[in-house]
This record gives C-alpha cells, sequence and structure tokens, in this order.
C-alpha cells in the first residue's frame, strides 16, 4: 500500500473537490477504466510492466540498511503511473503520465526529491523483460526481479544498490487480490520482501558502503480507495527469524479497515482479514506543522506477535505533490527486527 499520484495529474483527472474522493483521489471514479477482480491470474515477466487500462500503478522499493560506519540507513525509490484514459500510445499525447520519488534516511537527516514526466516520449516508463523501470537517469533494472541494479539522485544525496532475491514473490489478499474498503475496492497487490542490498549511498559529507534487506511492493488500480477513506498507516516489517509482516490500516469516516499478510521465512503466505490486527498508535511527534504518531503498537494474537514499531528518524517527511511521511522503523517485544512504515492524509 503505499502513496500513489501527483498533484498536477489530479487536477486535470477530476473536476470535483478532491476531499470527496479519499487521499490523493485515490477514491475518484474509475468509470472508463478496468477495476480488479478476484480470481485474477497473475502471469510473470508480463505482470512486472505497465497495466495502461487501469488508473494507477506503482513500483515501490524501500530497504533497510546498516552502514560500514556502524550507522543505520534507509531508502526509498519509487515510480508512480497514472493514466488519463485507459490505453497508451507514443508521442505527447500519451494519456500515462508519471511521477518518481526517492529518499535516504539517516538517523538525523531526511533527504528526498521528485521527478515528473509525460508518457509517450521516452523519458519515462517500466518494460517486463528484461526488466526496466525508469524516470529520467534513475534506473531500477535487471533481467528480471530476481536481481536489481537501483540508481537515484537528488541535489544532496544518492545512491547505487544492487538487489538480489532470496525467496519468491508474495501475493497479498486472496491470491493477489486485495481487498481495501467494507465497500469492495480493491487492488492487485504482490511483493518481492525477500532482498538483500548491496552498494553505496552519496551523503552531503560522505559516501557510504552499506548492505540490508530490500521490500518491493507492486500494484495497480483503478479505484482503491472508498470516497471516505482519508489516508492509510502501511507497515513492512522484517523479523530477526525470517518471517514478515505487511500490514495496513485504512482510516475512513466509518471507521478503520485493515488488512495484513503473515510470510513465512519460506515464502509462504497467511491472509490477515479485517479487524484481526491491531495498529494502535502510541505517541506522536511534530512533523511538517503536523502531529505524526511516529510510535506504534502492532498487535496480532493468532501469531503471538506483540511488538512497538518506532521511527529511526521521526523527521521522515515527504514534501512531494502530495506530502506524506515514510521511513525506516525499528522493533521490538515479542519480535526483533526493522521495516518501513508510510503514513499519508494528516
Amino acid at each position: 500500500m503505499n502513496v500513489r499520484i501527483l498533484l498536477f495529474l489530479l487536477l486535470w483527472l477530476y473536476p470535483i473537490p478532491l476531499w470527496a474522493q479519499g487521499y490523493a483521489g485515490l477514491g475518484g471514479s474509475a468509470e472508463g477504466f478496468d477495476v480488479p477482480s478476484a480470481g485474477y491470474e497473475f502471469e510473470f515477466p508480463m505482470d512486472h510492466g505497465p497495466h495502461p487500462a487501469y488508473r494507477v500503478e506503482w513500483w515501490y522499493l524501500t530497504a533497510n540498511l546498516q552502514g560500514d560506519d556502524g550507522l543505520d540507513y534507509g531508502i526509498q525509490w519509487t515510480l508512480f503511473r497514472s493514466a488519463l484514459k485507459p490505453y497508451d500510445s507514443d508521442g505527447w499525447q500519451s494519456p500515462q503520465l508519471w511521477m518518481g520519488h526517492a529518499a535516504v534516511t539517516t538517523p538525523k537527516n531526511h533527504f528526498f526529491t521528485e521527478r515528473l514526466s509525460r508518457g509517450g516520449i521516452g523519458q519515462a516508463g517500466v518494460t517486463a523483460q528484461p526488466f526496466e523501470a525508469w524516470i529520467d537517469e534513475w534506473r531500477m533494472a535487471g533481467s528480471d526481479l530476481d536481481s536489481l541494479s537501483l540508481t537515484a539522485n537528488g541535489e544532496d544525496f544518492g545512491y547505487d544498490l544492487s538487489l538480489t532475491a532470496q525467496g519468491p514473490l508474495v501475493l497479498h489478499g486472496n491470491a493477489g487480490y486485495s481487498v481495501k474498503s467494507a465497500d469492495g475496492q480493491a487492488s492487485y497487490y504482490y511483493s518481492q520482501p525477500f532482498y538483500t542490498v548491496e552498494g553505496v549511498l552519496h551523503l552531503p559529507d560522505s559516501e557510504v558502503r552499506v548492505t540490508g534487506q530490500g521490500w518491493l511492493d507492486r500494484e495497480w488500480s483503478s479505484q482503491p480507495l472508498a470516497t471516505d477513506q482519508r489516508g492509510w498507516d502501511w507497515f513492512s516489517l522484517s523479523f530477526e527469524d525470517g518471517d514478515k509482516l505487511m500490514a495496513f490500516r485504512l482510516r475512513g469516516d466509518r471507521g478503520d479497515f485493515t488488512s495484513a499478510t503473515w510470510v513465512n521465512s519460506d515464502g509462504s503466505t497467511e491472509a490477515i482479514p479485517n479487524g484481526s490486527i491491531s495498529l494502535l498508535p502510541l505517541s506522536t511527534d511534530e512533523v511538517a506543522g503536523r502531529n505524526i504518531p511516529t510510535h506504534w503498537h502492532v498487535n496480532l494474537p493468532d501469531r503471538g506477535i506483540d511488538i512497538q514499531v518506532s521511527a529511526l528518524t521521526p523527521d521522515a517527511w515527504m514534501g512531494t505533490s502530495f506530502e506524506y511521511w515514510e521511513g525506516p522503523v525499528t522493533v521490538t517485544g515479542s519480535q526483533k527486527g526493522a521495516g518501513y512504515l508510510e503514513m499519508t492524509g494528516y
């Protein structure tokens, strides 16, 4: 789950007020676009590529890293696609629009930047095989998703990383059909949560060699939120014993909607339905003039999970076209580990 669309796109796409369409317009009408349905059979590598008949889509990579200086770091690399119309074409008439976000989080600082592009002119896009996702000079590329190189840069940071998958792809929800509301809004959603990562961070004062773990999310839909859902809190957590947990809470006027996937170390999964996991904020920090919950209690009784999740750097604010919080977290309690937290709509 994650933040997924551009301000300039939404000004073109939606003539009605954004507040009537959920966070960032993601509750907007799907009229004219394909919509997800249960029973979809994923086809790889084709589904690693774009799905222009759907309104929104993203390739979303986060990683928890340890530097040779003994410090913890986090990185984000994201490419978003949004469609004005449900097809693609070459040239400036393409209705496909693209946005890239990149960030590096250190124990003291959070660096981020954004790129915007029109489709059809080669400036941004995705190919399924060999796999390549790009916007300008930023690249996520490899023969397939099992082995990737990852590059991005901003005015005061950059990174060059290599990723190698150590486990299988994971389908969320009902075989990849991920329901987001009691009204039935849904997406197609799968992940590669088993990357090992190594490479270099380019920071203002130094270059740091890093190793760690990465998590790639792939998701597409045409109306992933109900109109009353104002934002979400999304967790991707990796535990020291090799197990993993993806969980999200969608906040709406009619109450919260939750979903989660338990991922065993061998890649087998269990879907956790609405209401079966508790995601409770414990304390907040003032970030960008907002009270942001940066310390959480996560309770999943069926798995014996009773943990606290805390931000590495509370000030991990993405001041992009649509603002949100995203950064690395640490896990303590019944399990120990690390992960990423994304929070929107605050």
